[in-house]
């Protein structure tokens, strides 16, 4: 069942209808409709005012204009869409989409806490570049990641840093950990910044809600399978042969409070708003906001996640996020960015599943619905404006001539 912000446009919409709003509603089909203009509300009349003071505190403003018809039309579609994407998908799912520039937002299940896994590197990153802009730390000064600093699982940098260290800049780890979610980068970037707190203590500072930060990689694997981390599990096979160790019973529990509770848990409608107000500027510095937002653009995981969506002309900053399996399930498989239009509108897309035991194919499909009903929403309003605004140069034009 859909939950959280109810919008005064929206309504409900009958399950014998939703198959029609389902079906493309081109924007030829939306405008031979000929929808009228809803009626503005009424405006109760202001009180007068007086001189040199202030208003009334007990003052009510009138109520905000409605909608105009074919935005409620076009909102009412994505709805429809994205409840159909959440109720048709095999496992547990969260699908939440904000329009950047009017703040208007759909979701499916949107207030649930969903396992962020590597989606968490976004945090780290936000934090890091946070720090910079602030002259806390510099992003060019070279260090060196050594054996004690690997982790486990994705981690591409290990065979460089296990020919006897490896000198980079904490700008470059930035990188990886993003384009290629390298879980070491991230983990050596996360303690540079400060550690865990110092990223918790960001999210606070900068009022984003809906976001927990968990313990680091290391850590937060290690709970997940049912072990307390040690050092030698970054080596070989270490860490899954103490997997494999445990008793199945000790696992599942492990697994199963993960997936109740996740110490890593975001929602949906969290991670949009907190999307929408980096690429607002709200979050870092411009050339901060701008560096974060290119790398995110040059991500390479997860190329049939969200960006398998993409029509055309549209691009994707965007970060991924995968857990661990067990039996069969998986906790944890996501895809969170910034959709933009090639004229620039943008729309933060988040798509979270918390326990799956679908198909790749399956999960990476509903992304992609997700992000073509992105684009259909944003080209029913693109085709009512042009339409618009070429009547209203035809009354123009007649006006001028008359």
């Amino acid at each position: 069942m859909k939950s959280g912000i109810q919008r005064e446009a929206r309504r409900s919409i009958p399950r014998s209808t939703k198959a029609a709003f389902l079906g493309a509603l081109s924007v030829s089909a939306l405008l031979a409709a000929c929808i009228p203009q809803a009626r503005s509300a009424e405006v109760a009349p202001a009180p007068r005012a007086r001189a040199a003071t202030a208003p009334s505190p007990s003052y009510t403003p009138p109520p905000a204009p409605a909608l105009p018809a074919h935005v409620q039309t076009a909102q009412r579609i994505l709805d429809a869409r994205i409840d159909a994407l959440g109720r048709g998908f095999r496992g547990d799912i969260g699908i939440a989409v904000k329009d950047v520039q009017s703040g208007w937002t759909s979701h499916y299940d949107g207030t649930t806490w969903f396992p962020q896994q590597s989606v968490s590197k976004f945090w780290v990153a936000l934090a890091a570049l946070a720090e910079a802009d602030e002259g806390n730390l510099s992003l060019h000064s070279p260090v060196t990641v050594r054996r004690d600093d690997l982790t486990l699982f994705h981690q591409p940098i290990r065979s460089q840093v296990l020919k006897g260290g490896f000198s980079t800049t904490l700008g470059d780890l930035l990188h990886r950990a993003i384009t290629q979610s390298d879980n070491t980068a991230n983990d050596f970037l996360l303690w540079k910044s400060g550690g865990p707190q110092a990223v918790r203590d960001y999210l606070d500072r900068k009022g984003i809600e809906g976001i927990r930060f968990g313990p680091g990689e290391r850590q937060l694997q290690s709970r997940i399978a049912g072990l307390d981390w040690k050092s030698s599990y970054s080596i070989g096979n270490a860490f899954f042969a103490a997997r494999n160790a445990l008793p199945t019973s000790v696992r599942r529990a492990a697994f199963e409070r993960y997936i109740a509770d996740p110490m890593d848990g975001a929602t949906p409608l969290g991670i949009v708003d907190a999307l929408t107000r980096l690429k607002g500027g709200e979050l870092l510095s411009p050339g901060s906001t701008q560096r974060l937002l290119n790398t995110m653009s040059n991500t390479r995981t997860g190329p049939q996640r969200l960006k398998g969506g993409l029509a055309p002309g549209w691009t994707l900053a965007h970060k991924t996020g995968t857990g661990q399996v067990f039996g069969g399930v998986q906790a944890g498989y996501n895809d969170i960015g910034i959709v933009t239009a090639p004229g620039g509108r943008s729309y933060a897309v988040a798509v979270m599943i918390r326990r799956t035991s679908a198909p790749n194919i399956e999960r990476m499909r509903t992304m992609q619905e997700t992000v073509r009903a992105v684009i259909d929403y944003h080209e029913n309003m693109r085709g009512y404006n042009m339409a618009s605004a070429a009547a209203e140069r035809g009354n123009a034009g007649r006006r001028s001539a008359n």
